[in-house]
């Protein structure tokens, strides 16, 4: 495999899609030096087969607001890969959502879910659908469209969505609401992120943050650190950061900074319960600011345009979208004395802040190892459903934490270089890519 030459054919290929180009060159170069030692696999092509999705489902969602006008969206489901299990991955639904978005977080979602060690493919889907200032009439409304045109592609073991950014259990009901209707059938395992009352799994909305802290504990215990004390930044306040925030806070660590779109709330003390359970308060408002929470508790300190990365601290955790802590970030937060960065949203860094992070020679895990709890524990939902039973917490919780833990023994099995040092991104990409190239070529030219 020569990385440079199959960068350059995909971009010829895919031109403008610079998310997923990112996250292919990743990987790539990450498992590069392993592939060319398995001549078996360049035989059978898989890395041309594997950067390529199995299939692209596109479609038009036509809905009603609340004025009466007829409202047009885009949808997508993005089927990556198959080899481990059905395609499993979230729906967005966000203004920016593209085609080359859903690519990226379909490949990413293909080596996360292999690094679970359960049985599941990588997919992705969404709309550039803004769910912002829309009414739950609306939404309903828009849901309902969506899964009109989805219904026939998706199953429990063929396509299982669950959520991702703007689309919370809300919208995943009432998506589920109209699955029923169509297919005739109650069949609570086509998705995940369900209410607990209609098969949803306990922890599940606690799961991204909660295994991101599992893996951060393992991933500080490795290096000699602790959670304790540590003053944490956090960016986001859905239930990602909300997870983040809580486990963290349980675990000793201090919630000095959250950020929205709007600017960053700093806390110096730590935020409180109130405070992290009022994030959710916060997303659910539809609003998409977090301004409020510096008027409604004493000790916060609301700044315009700034992120949480302006604030100083130990730990860095982007929890809201791709890219959005980039190489000044990188440089303010080395200049500030962060000392661990670890991504909770998915591709959260760019390539420069990762370089800036690893020549700096800090503590630095990717998302698609760390923020895997939110899949494993769609998968355990899966299992639940399957069997028609439902696990207390306490059951969920204690899988939650194997699996970060067989992640994170996993990233330093394959990411630990001469010195010692573990490279969690090599790590990760070699972990799992590994297993879903030997599935490949085991299942023939497909």
């Amino acid at each position: 495999m020569n990385v440079k030459e199959l960068m350059t054919n995909l971009e010829a290929k895919h031109p403008g899609e610079k998310e997923y180009l990112q996250a292919v060159h990743e990987v790539l170069e990450s498992v590069e030096g392993i592939y060319n030692q398995h001549p078996e696999f360049e035989k059978a092509k898989i890395v041309e087969r594997i950067v390529e999705p199995d299939r692209i489902i596109t479609f038009r969602v036509a809905w009603v607001d609340d004025k009466g006008t007829v409202q047009t969206n885009l949808g997508y489901r993005v089927q990556f890969n198959s080899a481990i299990g059905p395609y499993k991955g979230g729906i967005r639904f966000h203004k920016a959502v593209n085609l080359s978005m859903l690519k990226f977080l379909g490949f990413e979602q293909t080596f996360k879910n292999a690094l679970t060690t359960l049985p599941m493919g990588g997919g992705k889907g969404g709309s550039d659908f803004d769910p912002i200032g829309k009414t739950d009439a609306e939404v309903m409304r828009f849901c309902q469209a969506f899964m009109c045109e989805l219904w026939q592609n998706i199953g429990p073991d063929t396509d299982v969505p669950a959520g991702d950014v703007g689309v919370g259990g809300r919208e995943i009901g009432f998506m589920y609401g109209m699955y029923k209707k169509l297919a005739r059938e109650y069949n609570t395992g086509v998705l995940t992120g369900k209410g607990q009352t209609w098969g949803g799994s306990k922890i599940r909305p606690e799961a991204t943050g909660f295994g991101a802290l599992y893996f951060v504990h393992h991933m500080l215990n490795k290096a000699g650190k602790d959670l304790k004390g540590l003053k944490v930044a956090v960016s986001g306040f859905g239930n990602v950061a909300w997870g983040a925030a809580l486990k963290a806070t349980e675990l000793g660590a201090k919630v000095v900074a959250v950020s929205g779109p709007d600017g960053v709330c700093s806390i110096e003390n730590g935020m409180s319960k109130v405070m992290i359970d009022y994030m959710l308060e916060l997303r659910s408002s539809n609003n998409n600011v977090v301004a409020p929470m510096a008027e409604k508790f004493s000790g916060v300190k609301f700044t315009a345009g700034k992120k949480a990365w302006s604030v100083k601290c130990d730990l860095a955790l982007p929890c809201a979208f791709q890219n959005e802590l980039n190489g000044d970030d990188a440089k303010e937060l080395l200049a500030n004395g962060i000392w661990a960065v670890a991504e909770v949203s998915n591709m959260g860094c760019t390539p420069e802040a990762i370089k800036a992070f690893q020549d700096a020679k800090i503590l630095f895990a990717p998302g698609k190892a760390v923020n895997a709890g939110g899949v494993a524990t769609s998968g355990l939902e899966m299992t639940q459903n399957a069997a028609h039973i439902s696990w207390p917490a306490e059951q969920v919780d204690a899988q939650l934490h194997q699996i970060m833990e067989d992640i994170h023994t996993a990233c330093v099995t394959f990411g630990t270089e001469e010195d010692g040092h573990v490279n969690y991104v090599n790590g990760a990409n070699i972990a799992g890519f590994m297993k879903v190239a030997q599935a490949m070529l085991e299942q023939g030219i497909i």
